[in-house]
């Protein structure tokens, strides 16, 4: 039986990939061809979407962005017996998708069965080292587990870059009847998509990553804090985690040993700060999503008062990788205090947008050219941001900068999450500097003074300098505001604000005066 693969995650959908493939199935059944079609997770390379693969001889040759009037002529192709993938004509044809240079290219770890079939199939998931991490970790000791974490490198994928490993011997070493895996799942970030690929289009790697965290920490309880934005997501995390009920993965007995650990979707009420971990916190215990004062840290007082791990998706997709392959395998990517792979997302006015997974050390202009392929437009790139909407845009001189935590702070900017928005010549960037300032003006929690009233005031100047009005002195009174504003806030919202502002000001002064 031959196959077809075409991409049921949200990006494909919302390309057409639904409209595709029904289209596949009504003239399948009316010719009776003994082909089955198989709903897989995108690989990433959202800029050929509809991507639509079908195997032959053990390989997967593609076809891109494929519509509904060249889907009979591509059935024709791949049912034809003398088919030769050299001498195949068809104008979206591809060739072999592990070949496409995007692709090639990359070095994927956490993604790199992201694509490669049903991501609710539980054998498919098995049947590539799936759940090999989650028994290796069974048979070892919680501090075995948490050493192993430490010795691996791995930091958190959002914001901060904390160590993992420290975070989870904070919660293993606290005395308490009860602690908690909380996975942080509300993706909040302009620009950023690789939390929902990896929960669409391989939710068991995040459920055998969250068990392992429950395994190293002595917690039997973990939740999926997910943002209502998601719901195919939702949908997807929902079954997959019913399927290991039933196959005794999730529940009082996992795998057969005498262990509990019970996990549900907590969906978000669509709450930007709540991507702030104590904010987060807060949310789940039914609160309004207001940032807490540190210490404590929810390591040792979390969720309902005790010991948690927050982790966000990424970091807990790690995980897997980290048990099955070793520490050490997975420290040989990357580079000083940076290790393993960091999952990127291009996107803004990018000719090819979608998710790449890379070592880091990777520079920003590497990055934004040889995989983005510049802009989608062909004007010249004038600004890349990185880092979410908080981020600061990185001066054109850095950008060979490699992508490396310690690198981009010593530059006044940051990794975070792995977003990257690029933008052409045609941009004014006092509109970016001031989206910035109202984004934080909506999205505060209102908790403390700086961010509250900071993004207010923040507002109103710019609307002055926009105005011409005493420009000069308003960039004085904006540069003050903006220091105020990073020193004496509670939390990042308020503290990074400042950082696009302050960035384009600098690098872009004409579009102020």
């Amino acid at each position: 039986m031959r196959k077809l693969f075409i991409p049921n995650d949200t990006s494909a959908v919302a390309m057409g990939s639904n409209l595709v493939a029904n289209r596949f199935e009504e003239l399948i059944k009316n010719k009776s061809l003994d082909i089955q079609i198989i709903r897989n997770g995108s690989r990433g390379m959202f800029w050929l979407e509809p991507l639509v693969e079908f195997e032959s001889d053990s390989k997967r040759f593609g076809f891109q962005s494929v519509d509904l009037s060249e889907v009979e002529s591509i059935l024709e192709f791949i049912c034809d017996d003398s088919f030769d993938a050299a001498f195949n004509k068809h104008p979206k044809f591809l060739g072999e998708t592990e070949n496409i240079e995007y692709f090639k290219k990359q070095q994927r770890l956490s993604f790199f069965r992201s694509g490669l079939g049903d991501p609710l199939c539980i054998d498919h998931y098995s049947s590539l080292e799936g759940f090999t991490g989650l028994k290796k970790a069974l048979e070892m000791q919680p501090q075995q587990i948490v050493d192993e974490v430490k010795n691996s490198g791995l930091r958190g994928r959002g914001g901060a870059a904390f160590p993992t490993g420290i975070k989870w011997q904070t919660v293993l070493d606290t005395a308490h009847s009860k602690k908690y895996i909380v996975c942080n799942a509300d993706e909040g970030d302009s620009g950023t998509f690789a939390d929902r690929l990896l929960m669409e289009s391989d939710p068991y790697q995040l459920i055998e990553g969250m068990i392992i965290a429950g395994l190293a920490v002595n917690a039997n309880q973990g939740y999926i804090y997910l943002r209502s934005e998601y719901p195919f997501a939702h949908a997807t995390l929902n079954t997959a985690i019913s399927r290991c009920y039933a196959e005794g993965i999730l529940g009082q007995n996992v795998l057969g040993k005498k262990i509990c650990f019970e996990l549900e979707v907590r969906l978000g009420a669509g709450a930007y700060i709540c991507g702030e971990e104590t904010s987060l916190l807060e949310s789940l215990e039914g609160k309004r999503g207001l940032v807490r004062s540190k210490p404590p840290l929810p390591a040792i007082e979390g969720l309902f008062g005790c010991p948690t791990v927050v982790n966000n998706v990424l970091t807990l997709g790690a995980i897997s990788t980290i048990l099955c392959k070793g520490s050490d395998y997975y420290k040989n990517y990357g580079t000083g205090r940076s290790r393993g792979t960091l999952p990127v997302q291009l996107s803004g006015n990018i000719k090819r947008g979608g998710l790449i997974e890379i070592p880091f050390g990777i520079s920003l202009r590497e990055i934004v050219e040889d995989f983005g392929g510049g802009t989608f437009s062909g004007n010249p790139v004038k600004a890349i941001q990185v880092g979410g909407p908080l981020g600061a845009f990185v001066d054109r001189d850095k950008w060979d900068t490699p992508m490396d935590y310690e690198a981009f702070s010593a530059i006044n900017s940051m990794i975070g999450h792995g977003g990257i928005v690029v933008f052409d010549d045609q941009i004014n960037m006092f509109d970016q500097a001031r989206f910035a300032m109202e984004f934080c003006a909506i999205e505060s929690c209102g908790k403390c003074t700086p961010c509250r009233i900071g993004a207010t005031r923040g507002l109103e100047v710019l609307d002055k300098i926009s105005s011409k009005k005493d420009v000069e002195d308003n960039l004085i009174l904006l540069e003050e505001l903006c220091d105020t504003m990073e020193h004496s806030s509670l939390c990042a919202m308020g503290g990074m604000t400042p950082f696009p502002v302050k960035s384009a000001v600098e690098l872009y002064k004409e579009d102020f005066t």
